[in-house]
């Protein structure tokens, strides 16, 4: 598919990128549509072309017929076409390719978009991929920047501490209780199902106990050890699942003084 406007930098007549940097087809089908995405995305930045099509990234995988250029077997074309068809699907999911001015655009030709542009490396990339897992809109104003900001610079153990110490505070400052309680005790103190300050004197009695064994739980889980000993927490998956938590309980202290105040 040739495009009038578009350039391309070619070797034979095509472009082998994957096959020169990834010699071993298996080896190339063994990464997932995101690895493979980022390897390609860098590939297209560094071709001189204004335009992308697919169909053309595909047909460069095997070199012109009778040159020596790096291809991978004509047999796993089907496998092949599979992976890179993924790769460019998520790349287009993700705003990263965007489709060109008018008929070329019906016609599969795309952009790399603003954002696309400003990924420089991989580093950049992994935090493009981070910023997807923790959408910075949907945390609590409390941790909204300081967890966020952590959390892209990879510092997850640190994101997940200020997530549960924001917790911490909060829990404080809604029940009234003093600095001398700290983590496990304010929460089994401020939720206590008798006499707490944040428990719910309508609820059930075991519904009252869950609760103050849900803030106990994730203080003691997440940020106590956090407080006492250096946490190696380096999946990032991990992280956001904690301070997801330490967002919901953000929120229930809200409806806590809501209910206070009321």
């Amino acid at each position: 598919m040739e495009s009038k406007t578009s350039k391309s930098v070619t070797a034979g007549g095509y472009v082998q990128e994957f096959p020169v940097a990834i010699p071993d087809v298996d080896a190339f089908l063994t990464l997932e549509p995101e690895e493979l995405a980022a390897k390609m995305l860098f590939f297209l930045r560094q071709r001189n072309a204004d335009m992308f099509h697919g169909g053309n990234m595909h047909n460069e995988m095997w070199g012109a017929i009778g040159t020596s250029a790096p291809s991978y077997p004509r047999q796993r074309q089907v496998e092949v076409y599979l992976a890179l068809a993924e790769a460019w699907a998520w790349l287009e999911s993700q705003g990263l390719l965007v489709p060109a001015e008018g008929t070329n655009g019906t016609n599969g030709w795309r952009h790399l978009s603003r954002r696309a542009r400003k990924i420089e490396s991989a580093t950049d990339f992994a935090n493009f991929r981070f910023a997807h897992l923790l959408p910075k809109e949907i945390l609590h104003p409390r941790i909204a920047d300081p967890v966020w900001r952590a959390f892209m610079r990879g510092e997850f153990d640190v994101a997940v501490f200020l997530a549960m110490k924001a917790v911490e505070i909060a829990v404080r400052e809604a029940s009234g209780l003093g600095d001398d309680l700290v983590g496990v005790k304010l929460m089994r103190t401020a939720f206590a199902p008798e006499r707490g300050a944040l428990a719910d004197a309508n609820a059930e009695g075991g519904e009252k106990v869950a609760r103050m064994e849900l803030f106990t739980g994730a203080i003691g889980s997440y940020k106590n050890p956090h407080s006492h000993r250096d946490v190696n927490l380096s999946d990032p998956v991990e992280a956001v699942e904690a301070i997801y938590l330490a967002n919901t309980l953000l929120r229930i202290v809200d409806a806590c003084r809501r209910r206070i105040a009321s």
